[in-house]
């Protein structure tokens, strides 16, 4: 017997389908059978059906009604079921109604049949089963694109070629979608000039890819045994749209450079050329669009644009805060298979889930070094392209130090540069280098701050070692030495070196500043020596050996190293050398002069005998020391100590004032002299001579005062305790002169010091900030500058100004000439205007701000 789809035709009907079935001549509706093409949404049916009133003869003769398909899906010895195609029915079937060997008839296998009633319980049953051979479908894939929306008409056709719109499965329900329902989405494909559209879903995909609509695919083509449906499988993607895709710039070279894509986790190579816009205002972090297109097999960006800022955003950040601990921490020096940008990572707890987060370099809000077991705070960032979760923002939590265990030091500020500083530690000896980057707390650190930090090797040098996660500590909290509250009894065995001078080389001064004195003491029976410094004297006083101290012991925690310190004189030794008081009268280069306690001499001292800092040393300041003799049985001073101020020249001053005139000047004016005391004279009336009182260094009112030979003095006597002499004290120079010029920052008094008619002045010693006019009289101070021997003028106080200067009137012959002058007079001198001035921009004046240039830069 023939095959029933014998004559078959097939056609094409609309995405709707026909809610009644078609007889031959149109004019009533008559049932037919159809079935869908395996290429689309097409019908089949049998024209012999159309003409024998719906009956088929069969082997055993019987009439037959309305034939429909379905599938096998339980087969017994003798029966089985059929699941109905074209409806919902699950049908009974005896294996005597099947027409063929009964072996190949298999669970899954296409039968055509009749339906008819069960004689004894009435219930609808298959009879006249007949095996469809399946259509084979082809299993070459078949290449299409990315179809239209499937409430579309089935094809859309555009002068033939596809329709550029398509239709994907939307983001918004890639993976899920309403209760029992599958998001699907559509290809389209060409077969003999007609197009067809194929369903998919996600799982349908190859590469868990998302498909855009317009993308070129190939896909092999399945059928629903069940329902006869076509859908395309194995679906793999070919070719992108070209569409318009947006990044951010993340490098810039010479001519090209590289934009961070939004869509996908992925650079992409741009050249300087296909940028549409000012180049020059192009910069990394600048937000662009672009086209994507294949160029010698790779990816490039073309017709680059430039977008608002703000306008691409990577990725969506939670802003609940969340605390964890740091596991891997970011390596200083990359390694040379370190691809991974997140290299970092973080345990945190989320709900009752441990998650691991990776973190970057960008991801910290500062540049503090973080270390493995640190308790930090920070925010989950998910990126939109991959849904990758990330930390970041994150922050070092107070309490890490708690978690870490690490080891803590102290010290404190040495030195700050540009950048960068150095800390004197407590408990090294080398200071340690510091980036302002690792102060924790963003806090300003000054030098002397104390602070606490951490040491790690440097990764560049594993021989150098450099503080990091620094914090400032409050002051008094870091000490480098431990003093001993007990006071201890002793005797000097050995008196410390004098410091160097002020000319010393440094190597010499380090020399003799290395040595020190040495204290002998008991201890518990045990005689001990301890070593100890001038600066750790009390009182001023120097001791000198055999004399019995007091002191406390000091002990330095970074070496352990003992000292003595607070150091009080208790008793002197009488064999020592006897100690004058005297008083500093001239301070030279490297060495100076001691006035005597009666204030008729001065001896020698070089700053080498000097014990403490000579820079403390000032004029007029009570010393105490040791007279000496050395080569030439000259005297000179050793040991000389600065001590608490002692009275000036004497007691009994009287109250009156007098007048006078300096008719010899201290020794440290005029060296030739060979007298040191200066003598100030009385003039009688008539211009006779009169009484005269000597002076010293400590009778003058401005220790710093240079007297000349025959200037005018205030003064009043007093009386040498030691020898009753009379002597003058504060005494005040009565100097004025004229100002006789101003220049800038200096001028000129009309005043004689020695053999120049000329005294100089500086505008700051100027009193009360006042301008100074040639012609204004003045009164003034007059020092000596020790280094170079000349004197200049201070304490300058203007008592009264000078003439205004009187704009003098043109000369009578200027004034005819310039009358006699007129426009027209070609002989007259004239101003001719060669070029008019122009700015950089060739207009008038200068429209453009001038700026200062740097050294190296070119604008």
């Amino acid at each position: 017997m023939g095959s029933p789809w014998k004559g078959f035709v097939e056609f094409t009907l609309p995405a709707s389908p026909p809610t009644a079935f078609v007889s031959a001549d149109l004019s009533s509706t008559s049932p037919v059978g159809l079935s869908l093409s395996p290429y689309g949404r097409s019908m089949s049916f049998d024209p012999g059906l159309l003409h024998n009133n719906g009956h088929t003869a069969y082997a055993n003769g019987t009439g037959s009604g309305i034939r429909e398909t379905g599938v096998v899906e339980k087969l017994l010895t003798s029966y089985g079921f059929i699941q109905c195609s074209e409806r919902q029915a699950r049908l009974f079937f005896h294996c005597s109604q099947y027409n063929g060997a009964l072996q190949d008839l298999k669970i899954g296998d296409d039968v055509e049949f009749e339906v008819s009633s069960d004689r004894r319980t009435g219930k609808p049953i298959a009879v006249k089963l007949l095996k469809i051979k399946p259509e084979v479908l082809p299993e070459e894939r078949i290449s299409g694109q990315v179809g239209p929306d499937l409430h579309a008409y089935p094809f859309t056709v555009l002068h033939g070629y596809i329709h550029p719109v398509v239709s994907s499965i939307p983001l918004h329900l890639d993976g899920k979608s309403a209760p029992g329902q599958m998001p699907t989405g559509s290809v389209c494909y060409e077969r003999n000039g007609e197009v067809f559209y194929l369903t998919y879903t996600p799982d349908d995909v190859e590469g868990n890819v998302h498909l855009d609509t317009g993308d070129k695919v190939s896909f092999y083509m399945d059928t629903n045994k069940l329902t006869g449906a076509v859908s395309a499988r194995n679906i793999q993607l070919v070719k992108k749209k070209q569409m318009r895709c947006q990044g951010v710039v993340c490098a810039t070279k010479e001519a090209f450079g590289f934009i961070e894509r939004a869509d996908v986790v992925k650079e992409i190579f741009f050249h300087y050329s296909e940028f549409k816009g000012d180049l020059d205002a192009l910069q990394v972090g600048d937000d662009v669009e672009f086209t994507i297109k294949d160029r010698n097999g790779k990816e490039v960006a073309t017709d680059v644009r430039l977008l608002p800022q703000g306008t691409v955003v990577f990725e969506d950040i939670d802003y609940k805060l969340h605390e964890g601990t740091v596991v891997k921490v970011i390596p200083k020096i990359p390694t040379k298979n370190q691809n991974d940008p997140l290299p970092g990572r973080i345990n945190v707890r989320i709900g009752f889930t441990e998650k691991e987060l990776p973190f970057g370099e960008k991801d910290t809000r500062s540049k503090v070094t973080l270390l493995e077991g640190d308790h930090v705070q920070f925010n989950i960032s998910t990126d939109r392209r991959d849904k990758l979760e990330r930390a970041t923002r994150i922050d070092i939590l107070p309490d890490t130090f708690n978690f870490t265990k690490e080891a803590r030091e102290m010290g404190v500020i040495a030195a700050i540069r540009d950048g960068f500083g150095f800390i004197k530690c407590v408990d090294r000896d080398a200071r340690m280098f510091f980036h302002f980057s690792e102060v924790l707390e963003e806090t300003q650190l000054h030098i002397s701050d104390e602070v606490e930090f951490t040491v790690v090797p440097d990764m560049l040098s594993a021989q150098r070692n450099h503080a990091v996660r620094i914090k400032k500590l409050p002051k008094g909290t870091v000490s480098f030495h431990t003093q001993s509250e007990h006071r201890f009894v002793g005797v000097v065995e050995k008196e410390v070196v004098a410091v160097t001078s002020k000319n010393a080389s440094p190597t010499k001064g380090k020399e003799k500043e290395a040595e020190e004195g040495v204290i002998a003491y008991e201890d518990c029976g045990v005689k001990l020596t301890l070593p100890y410094h001038a600066k750790d004297l009390e009182g001023g006083s120097h001791p000198q050996a055999g004399d019995k101290v007091e002191f406390s012991i000091n002990e330095v925690k970074r070496t352990g190293q003992q000292s003595a310190v607070s150091i009080r004189v208790l008793n002197r030794n009488s064999s020592n050398a006897k100690r004058l008081h005297g008083f500093v009268a001239t301070l030279k280069d490297n060495f100076g002069f001691i006035e005597t306690a009666n204030h008729d001499q001065e001896i020698f001292f070089h700053y080498s005998e000097v014990c403490g800092d000579v820079e403390n040393l000032e004029l007029g300041d009570t010393v105490e020391y040791t007279l000496s003799k050395g080569k030439g049985n000259k005297v000179s001073a050793e040991k000389v100590t600065k001590v608490a101020a002692v009275n000036g020249v004497g007691e009994d001053i009287s109250a009156s004032v007098m007048m006078g005139k300096v008719i010899r000047p201290l020794r440290s004016v005029d060296p030739s002299q060979t007298e040191y005391q200066g003598l100030i004279e009385v003039p009688e009336e008539g211009g006779t001579k009169g009484q005269t009182y000597p002076f010293g260094i400590m009778g003058m009112g401005n220790k710093a005062d240079c007297l000349q030979k025959g200037e005018l003095v205030k003064f009043q006597v007093c009386t040498v305790p030691q020898t009753g002499q009379k002597m003058a004290c504060n005494v005040v120079p009565q100097r004025r002169a004229v100002v006789e010029c101003v220049k800038d920052q200096f001028g000129f008094l009309t005043y004689e010091v020695g053999e120049s008619k000329k005294l100089f002045f500086h505008v700051k010693e100027v009193q009360d900030g006042l301008e100074l006019q040639a012609g204004d009289e003045v009164e003034f101070s007059v020092v000596l500058n020790q280094r170079t021997g000349k004197c200049s003028a201070c304490n300058v106080r203007r008592v009264s100004e000078g003439p205004k200067p009187v704009v003098t009137p043109r000369p009578d012959r200027l004034v005819n000439r310039l009358k006699s002058i007129t426009l027209d007079d070609a002989s007259a001198p004239r101003l001719v205007i060669l070029r008019q001035p122009r700015g950089p921009d060739n207009s008038k004046g200068f429209n453009v701000e001038r700026k200062t240039r740097q050294p190296g830069v070119i604008d």
